[in-house]
């Protein structure tokens, strides 16, 4: 599987359109991931087109950056939210089923042990 997976590039994409200015730190808090692979997502999202990296010039720490997302970097949000979202409810449906074999099977279980 690609460091970059289609999880891990949707929420890049969702939080970096809600605050640009988060930090890459702050993104690897959000993300529970390292440092160093939320550069170096970070650093594919930016080679894709999809996000460009603006620094503030005239920001105190002179290390602050906006990472805002291209035209393609929108749209590659769109299709990858449709994914991220088809999957989920994939796994939604599976663990419904999950659920419904797991009662039945419990049910089963109380009857045998209480003679019914």
């Amino acid at each position: 599987m690609s460091i970059l997976s289609d999880e891990i590039r949707y929420l890049l994409l969702k939080h970096l359109e809600q605050n640009p200015s988060l930090t890459q730190r702050e993104l690897a808090e959000v993300l529970g991931i390292s440092l160093g692979k939320t550069n170096y997502c970070l650093n594919s999202l930016i080679e894709k087109g999809w996000v460009k990296a603006r620094n503030f010039r005239r920001n105190k720490k002179k290390l602050g950056y906006a990472y805002l997302l291209t035209p393609n970097g929108v749209e590659e949000k769109a299709q990858v939210t449709l994914q991220f979202l088809k999957r989920k409810q994939q796994e939604y449906d599976e663990l419904v089923k999950e659920l419904e074999t797991l009662r039945e099977e419990a049910a089963l279980l109380t009857s045998v042990e209480t003679g019914e």
